[in-house]
């Protein structure tokens, strides 16, 4: 009952008399005291945060996921926009009101990536259930569920769409570009003239370009879609990769200072300086007057969004066939039959096409 004088006699006596009915109902007192140290160790056992959650599932769904940035995406995006509202707190406590604290501020603003942030949550809570952490419905659950508190992300994807300079502009951005130094400017310029994705530039290697083929080969493994991609180099690109300084230590094409890849924010800092310097000038800037932030201001262009202005550009300016269009841009087919009939990669037809968009983008005359 315990030792004295922490407990005192009149304690004792009180405890004793507690002990003495218990046995005369016919309940163990011992047996009673086991039962709620069990049940107190139950309990702990089903203790877990969000957070822990979120890496204990990230680490073991990783191994199916196609390449390790994935794996790293998943963690940026929790880290970033759900951890700092829920990431402390047990996950059978999380209910509709936390799942909406993480979405509401960015779902009208960043469409696309609030989407994956629901479906992110939303997995990392069926694994906990499925685990015995938590039991009940899944709150973060789209279709019946939030999509009866929140707008359909088609409704509202133009506002988090990446924001494109019109084409029109192109040369005068380009022009601009090459006169701006640093490795991030130059990533930025071969992310144009390829029309590739900025992450599929700033992790490209040298042992993935062909210089005198003309071709950079990206592997499956660093494409969206999971399958390797020729890109034709035009006479620009290549120029431009002929300039550039390798280093025996480092492989990759665009290093950063520090030796590991740039950042996606490196090429999007390049264009909010040009963008300012215009400003500055008095001139409009590099903005898609086709989008509006939170205060009704234009959107300053970004690197993703140059994809868009040169498919705008193929589509408006030449006569370039759509699918030839479509295969630059490293886009699936639609049409399955389609698809289960191409079995080449258009690469001659791709790199007149690129050729053209390298001619628009900085004229020869």
């Amino acid at each position: 009952m315990g030792g004295y004088p922490a407990v005192t006699l009149q304690q004792v006596r009180e405890k004793a008399r507690e002990v003495r009915e218990k046995i005369a109902q016919g309940i163990d007192p011992i047996a009673e005291r086991k039962a709620a140290r069990s049940a107190l160790m139950a309990s702990r056992a089903t203790e877990i945060t969000f957070e822990e959650a979120a890496k204990q599932y990230i680490a073991a769904k990783s191994p199916e996921w196609k390449n390790a940035k994935h794996a790293q995406q998943w963690g940026n995006t929790l880290e970033t926009y759900a951890f700092p509202k829920i990431g402390k707190l047990q996950v059978r406590d999380i209910d509709t009101p936390h799942v909406l604290e993480v979405l509401e501020p960015i779902w009208t603003v960043k469409t696309e990536t609030a989407s994956r942030v629901r479906g992110r949550i939303e997995a990392v809570l069926d694994w906990a259930t499925v685990r015995k952490y938590r039991d009940g419905q899944n709150p973060a659950r789209w279709k019946g569920y939030l999509d009866s508190m929140l707008p359909e992300p088609t409704k509202v994807a133009k506002n988090g769409n990446h924001a494109a300079l019109p084409f029109a502009e192109a040369s005068a951005f380009m022009k601009h570009l090459r006169k701006m130094d640093g490795t991030g400017a130059r990533a930025l310029e071969f992310t144009i003239l390829t029309a590739a994705r900025s992450g599929e530039v700033r992790g490209a290697t040298w042992d993935e370009i062909d210089l005198e083929a003309r071709v950079w080969t990206i592997p499956a493994g660093r494409m969206k879609m999971g399958k390797e991609h020729e890109v034709p180099l035009t006479e620009d690109a290549v120029a431009l990769l002929k300039a550039l300084p390798r280093f025996e230590d480092n492989n990759l094409v665009f290093p950063a200072s520090r030796g590991g890849e740039l950042s996606d924010m490196t090429l999007a800092a390049v264009i909010k300086r040009m963008h300012e310097s215009e400003t500055k000038a008095g001139r409009k800037g590099y903005i898609d007057p086709k989008q509006a932030d939170k205060n009704g201001d234009p959107k300053v262009a970004t690197p993703h969004g140059f994809r868009s202005t040169f498919r705008d550009w193929a589509a408006e300016q030449t006569d370039h066939p759509r699918e030839v269009a479509e295969m630059a841009l490293a886009h699936s087919i639609e049409s399955k039959v389609e698809a289960h009939y191409r079995r080449g990669n258009l690469l001659q037809k791709r790199r007149a096409l690129m050729e053209d968009w390298a001619s628009f983008c900085h004229p020869k005359k």
